[in-house]
């Protein structure tokens, strides 16, 4: 069946339906978005880099240092510092954003390893964070 032949009502739901799922898709994406402005926030969880990725290429053409404080996020500009603390136990760290990432769903920043161990992660592999730009 093509769209010139489905009957006006079947359309209607179709259009109907597309409209919902586009701003659906748009109200998803806007959560994501973060400010680059010191003291903007947000909330996720975070999740760190394996060992199998040290010495790779990250976005920004650096290589990744499991020893370095340096995290991965989708959008705030690389160089930016932001401080991550583990709402399970208030442990903090301040790291600097050099990649992309995480592509999980629901991930806001992946951390390198000793950040990740600076505030507490390494057991759980992921935990809730509040990431707070600094600079």
């Amino acid at each position: 069946m093509s769209i010139a032949s489905m009957p006006d009502g079947v359309w209607s739901k179709v259009q109907r339906f597309l409209v919902l799922l586009c701003l659906l898709t748009l109200v998803g994406c806007a959560g994501q978005q973060m400010s680059d402005a010191p003291g903007s926030t947000a909330s996720g969880k975070a999740s760190y880099y394996s060992d199998r990725h040290q010495g790779a290429r990250t976005a920004s053409g650096e290589q990744y240092n499991k020893n370095a404080m340096t995290a991965a996020h989708r959008t705030l500009a690389f160089g930016t510092r932001v401080r991550v603390t583990n709402l399970n136990n208030q442990r903090q760290t301040v790291v600097r954003i050099n990649d992309r990432g995480p592509f999980s769903r629901g991930r806001i920043i992946d951390l390198s390893r000793a950040a990740a161990s600076q505030i507490g992660m390494i057991r759980s592999g992921v935990a809730p964070v509040r990431v707070e730009v600094l600079q």
